[in-house]
């Protein structure tokens, strides 16, 4: 409100980058991104804050991007308000309009302004944080359940993973070798690419966790690898990895990519496998160059 009491138009992006400075936002803070990557987290903020002042009548906005602030904007700034906040604006009549049009039908008014005031965390926030709830738990019972499954459909598993995520191919041709004797320590291969033109090699480890991989069976894929000629490999386990593991880097070429259970559960959720959309969200914003005349 202060940045724009002068009384004259102001670009929205601009009053990003002076908001920034004024609250000594750092670069690092800048580029911290809503959980769905889709904003940064302190603009979204800003735009939050603009939206709930336009609504309140406070601010106004003539053009596209553009604001201005209301003869009630210089009313309220000539008061010296300590903090304006959602709380502060329910004595505007508008503002109080906009929450009763947004609220569910079976929210109080009295609820949906409890949590406005109450929620330091825009829409948006609060949204991601519930996704984020929700793909925790879900990737907690998807480790629990490759853990109680046999080798060889662990084994198929992280084929068929590997194959939506576009290696391979193919299922039928994606994977060989696939829990074989004497394999040396190698469950598998799986083509770069669908032309085949490098080969892929895998370890998979379907271990409980606490049983981690330490840097000892990291070491023996390389030397299986080296056996082959290969220079990359994927070790995947149900488990963890040990510092020491991690940290591990082959003398030689070879290059191998480490995933825990975690990340095991995460990808699976990420390519539908194992799971299945239950429900779709779509949130959309104005169109601003559709209104535009400009």
């Amino acid at each position: 409100m202060k940045l724009v009491s002068d009384g004259q138009e102001h670009k929205y992006r601009d009053l990003i980058e002076k908001l920034a400075v004024e609250f000594q936002i750092t670069n690092e803070e800048r580029k911290e991104l809503l959980t769905s990557g889709n904003q940064a987290i302190f603009d979204n903020r800003v735009g939050w804050a603009k939206t709930y002042l336009k609504k309140a009548g406070l601010l106004d906005s003539p053009k596209r991007a553009t604001f201005i602030i209301t003869d009630l904007g210089r009313e309220t700034l000539s008061k010296n308000p300590d903090r304006i906040d959602a709380k502060y604006l329910k004595q505007f009549p508008a503002f109080m309009e906009f929450i009763k049009a947004s609220r569910n039908n079976n929210e109080s008014e009295e609820d949906e302004t409890s949590i406005i005031e109450n929620n330091e965390q825009t829409p948006e926030e609060s949204l991601d944080k519930a996704y984020q709830r929700i793909r925790k738990s879900l990737a907690s019972e998807l480790l629990n359940k490759v853990v109680d499954l046999s080798p060889a459909f662990f084994e198929r598993l992280v084929v068929e993973l590997l194959v939506k995520m576009g290696y391979g191919g193919s299922i039928k041709d994606a994977g060989k070798a696939m829990g074989k004797s004497g394999d040396e320590g190698i469950d598998g291969t799986i083509k770069e690419d669908k032309l085949g033109l490098d080969i892929i090699y895998i370890q998979a480890k379907r271990w409980k966790p606490g049983n981690v991989i330490g840097r000892p069976e990291l070491q023996k894929f390389v030397g299986a690898l080296a056996g082959q000629g290969a220079k990359k490999g994927i070790f995947i386990t149900t488990s963890n990895f040990t510092k020491e593991a991690l940290d591990y880097t082959p003398r030689n070429e070879t290059k191998i990519v480490l995933i825990d259970g975690e990340q095991l559960a995460q990808l699976m959720i990420d390519y539908n496998l194992g799971c299945t959309p239950q429900q779709t969200y779509e949130i959309k914003k104005i169109d601003s160059d559709y209104f535009g005349e400009e």
